[in-house]
């Protein structure tokens, strides 16, 4: 039998521990005016190794030199993107670093493709032999060129399967899966950089660098994504002490551990599950705290979405649990105003259910709009309503499709009418991409200050 609990009770104004060091974080800035110089000293290895260029063959071949070295540098940053540095983590945000990681992918492959048809041509023109007939040369004759060829085959076989139209078709382990072939397509695509690249081919100290490079990020993904949930699962020994239902194909998960409050967990914040079943021990999904951490307890809430997310109602007490994180920058450490609005729809909810109990304010301050189809919807709602009454917030419940409600209730006037004030309100927004995007422009619409929209889409 799975166990049942109680509903959590909220412990209404959690805070950080006194005395306790504030945890680093590095913002967008910093990071990207470093991408930035990275990508114009990958540039100026280029120019140091150019002599002349003259006739379209060498125009070719040297257009195919810079987009294989920006590929090259392309390929490291993603990977260092999607690290779980922990001060990117804080900083930036999962979210937004996802977003970054799929607009560089994009650049990065196109990159690529660009570089083995422009070399390939580039040394036909120059030999006055067919493009196809150069290419067979060039995997024939060349070192390294076939792993390399391997290595950008699969780079865009994971592009295609990573595009939106293709993202939702498949499920997140499956997707997940798939783009673990990342790291195998860098390494196969390595060795050729240093073999057959003009760039690097008997240049000791650009070698060392580009290597020192790859050397830094691959230590990094190991650390923070191997090493660190080994670490923690030792460190912490969470297991699940039971499951609850909380309404149709929403289950909320208690779990237990050592040393909770060592994980620096801020409301908002989510980790990385794989919880040590038959069926689930090798998949690791993403899902929100639903209720901040309290006497060495932790509780995410999930939506059956997919085989990991169904397996969860069927977990039994005592199950070891792997975490790693806490991860994201959704929290209040990013809030510049007092007044403060909460939007939420479908499991997007649990950050903000956490926030709502939270966040510091004086009666008023904070309201919260929660966006569903139906009432059965509305999962934690009577933990909702009592943190509200407490606090002294204000809930609003839009229940009903678009055609029974006369519009989208989460538009610019309907916001504004809601919410007096708005445009003073921070407003942390959390629910499907869809719903996020539309719900951006209608704040934006309205006043809302770019910087004060803080959102998530939890689809990673």
């Amino acid at each position: 039998m799975t166990a049942t609990l109680n509903q959590y009770v909220p412990a209404h104004g959690v805070r950080a521990p006194a005395g306790r060091a504030p945890a680093l974080r590095i913002g967008a800035t910093p990071v990207l005016v470093g991408i930035g110089a990275g990508a114009v000293a990958v540039l100026g290895l280029w120019w140091t190794n150019t002599t002349t260029i003259s006739g379209l063959g060498d125009y070719l071949t040297h257009a195919g030199r810079i987009t294989g070295l920006l590929a090259g540098y392309g390929a490291i940053i993603l990977l260092g993107l999607m690290a779980r540095v922990p001060a990117l983590e804080r900083g930036i945000g999962t979210d937004r670093l996802t977003r970054w990681h799929a607009m560089g992918g994009r650049y990065t492959v196109s990159m690529l493709v660009a570089h083995g048809l422009l070399i390939t041509w580039g040394y036909a023109v120059t030999a006055r032999t067919s493009v196809v007939g150069q290419g067979i040369s060039l995997l024939r004759d060349y070192p390294d060129v076939l792993y390399a060829t391997i290595g950008a085959a699969l780079f865009v076989a994971i592009g295609v399967v990573s595009a939106r139209a293709a993202r939702k078709r498949m499920s997140y382990e499956a997707w997940h899966l798939m783009h673990l072939g990342t790291y195998l397509a860098i390494a196969l695509s390595f060795l050729h950089q240093f073999s057959t690249g003009a760039d690097f081919a008997g240049h000791k100290p650009a070698q060392i660098a580009w290597s020192t490079l790859y050397g830094v990020v691959t230590v990094l993904l190991i650390w923070y994504r191997v090493l660190t949930p080994i670490r923690q699962a030792f460190r912490h020994r969470m297991r699940v002490e039971g499951v609850r239902m909380e309404g149709p194909d929403v289950v909320s998960v208690y779990l237990t551990g050592r040393h909770l409050d060592e994980l620096k967990a801020e409301p908002g914040q989510f980790f990385r599950w794989r919880f040590l079943t038959s069926e689930g021990w090798w998949a690791s999904n993403p899902y929100s705290l639903s209720a901040p951490v309290s006497d060495g307890r932790l509780r995410i809430t999930v939506k059956e979405a997919g085989g990991h997310s169904a397996q969860l109602a069927r977990l039994q007490p005592g199950t070891k649990v792997m975490a790693s994180g806490p991860y994201g920058a959704f929290t209040g450490g990013v809030r510049r105003r007092r007044k403060v609005l909460l939007i939420g729809a479908g499991v997007g909810i649990t950050p903000l259910r956490t926030l709502l109990e939270t966040l510091p304010g004086r009666p008023g301050d904070i309201t919260l709009i929660y966006r569903a189809r139906h009432m059965s919807d509305l999962v934690l709602r009577t933990e909702i309503e009592e943190i509200a009454f407490d606090r002294g917030a204000r809930v609003h419940y839009l229940v009903g499709t678009r055609e029974q409600l006369g519009g989208d209730p989460l538009g610019a006037e309907q916001l504004e009418w809601l919410v007096p004030n708005l445009q003073h309100h921070d407003v942390y927004l959390c629910g499907p991409e869809s719903l996020t995007a539309a719900t951006r422009e209608a704040l934006r619409e309205a006043g809302v200050s770019r910087r004060r929209i803080h959102h998530e889409s939890f689809e990673f």
